[in-house]
C-alpha cells in the first residue's frame, strides 16, 4: 500500500511532490505564549473542489486544466488535462452514505480479523465501540495464557502474549495496583486504522495472506466498483480485495507516499474521504485490487 518515504537531504533531491508537501505542511507558531497554535497556510492555489462543482452545475464554469471527463456515470466526473488518469468525484456520497460508512468504521471496520494500529500492542480487541458505549476499560491480565489464535495470528509485534480483555471500570479498582487499565475511550480516539480484506504486513511491506482476514463488506466493495468505473477499460470491472482505513483526528496529518505494492498496477486505486462528526475530523479509505480476485 505505501511506499518508502526516503529521507531528503537537500533540495537538489527534493521533487515537485516533496516541495509542495513541504509548503502545505502543517507548521505551528513555536512563539505563542498559549497552547501551541497552527500557523496560516496559504491555500489559494488549492483546488476546492466543492466551489467548482457548484460553479459547474451554476454556469458549467470551470478553472483551467479542469476537465469533464466523458464516461457514463450518474454525477459529473472530472479530470486534470496535465495528470492523465486521475479522476475525482465531487460529491460522490450522499450524507447519508457518508453516515452509514462513519458508523461502520468506528463499529464494524476495526472488528477482528481486521487490524488496526492497536494490534502490535494489544493484540486483537473485539467491540470496542460497544466498550466504549459502555465505559469499559481494557485490563492486562498476567495470568491469562494466550490462545492459540491470539498467539499465532502475527498481531503482536512486541512478543508480548499475555491477554487485555474489556471490563467494569469498578472491578478494576478491586484488583489492585498490579492492573493497567486502558479506557476504551482513550483507545477509540488513538485508532488510526484500519485494515480490510487482505492483510498488510507493515514491517515486511506486502501483504501477508496467511493472515485471518475477511472480504471487504458486499455493500462497499459495491460502491468502490462502482466509483472505480470510470477508470476502468470497458468491459471490465474493478475487484477491490484490500483497504485501508485511516481515521483522523484535529491536527493529524498524512505523509505523501507511494500505493506501489499492487501487482496489477493498470488497476486503479480507489480513495474515498469524507467528514466525519466532533469525534473525529474526517475518515478516508483506500481500496486496492491486488491480484485480480473477486470480492
Amino acid at each position: 500500500m505505501y511506499g518508502s518515504d526516503k529521507a531528503i537531504t537537500d533540495d537538489t533531491d527534493r521533487t515537485e511532490f516533496r516541495k509542495t508537501e513541504k509548503k502545505y505542511k502543517l507548521y505551528y507558531d513555536q512563539n505563542s505564549k498559549r497552547k501551541k497554535q497552527p500557523k496560516q497556510v496559504d491555500l489559494s492555489e488549492v483546488l476546492d473542489f466543492k466551489s467548482f462543482l457548484d460553479s459547474y452545475h451554476q454556469n458549467g464554469e470551470l478553472p483551467p486544466e479542469i476537465v469533464v471527463v466523458d464516461c457514463r456515470f450518474d454525477r459529473p466526473v472530472f479530470g486534470l488535462e496535465s495528470r492523465p488518469g486521475f479522476y475525482f468525484i465531487p460529491g460522490a456520497l450522499s450524507v447519508d452514505e457518508q453516515c452509514r460508512w462513519i458508523r461502520e468504521s468506528l463499529m464494524s471496520f476495526p472488528q477482528p480479523p481486521n487490524r488496526t494500529n492497536h494490534n502490535a500492542i494489544y493484540g486483537p480487541i473485539n467491540d470496542l465501540f460497544i466498550a466504549v458505549k459502555e465505559r469499559k476499560v481494557l485490563v492486562e491480565d498476567e495470568n491469562m495464557p494466550a490462545s492459540s489464535d491470539y498467539a499465532s495470528n502475527g498481531c503482536v509485534g512486541n512478543g508480548d502474549t499475555r491477554r487485555w480483555s474489556f471490563c467494569e471500570e469498578d472491578s478494576v479498582l478491586l484488583r489492585g495496583k498490579s492492573c493497567k487499565p486502558v479506557s476504551a475511550s482513550v483507545l477509540l480516539r488513538k485508532l488510526r486504522w484500519s485494515t480490510l480484506g487482505l492483510q498488510f504486513d507493515w514491517s515486511k511491506r506486502n501483504y501477508n495472506v496467511s493472515l485471518p482476514h475477511n472480504k471487504i463488506p458486499g455493500g462497499l466493495c459495491q460502491l468502490a466498483k462502482k466509483l472505480a468505473a470510470p477508470a476502468m477499460p470497458v468491459g471490465e470491472e474493478f475487484h477491490p480485495e484490500a483497504a485501508i482505513v485511516n481515521y483522523f483526528a484535529s491536527g493529524d496529518t498524512l505523509g505523501g507516499h507511494l500505493d506501489d505494492m499492487e501487482a496489477d498496477w493498470s488497476k486503479p486505486i480507489v480513495s474515498m474521504r469524507y467528514p466525519g462528526n466532533s469525534f473525529f475530523y474526517h475518515i478516508s479509505m483506500v481500496f486496492n485490487q491486488r491480484r485480480g480476485f473477486d470480492c
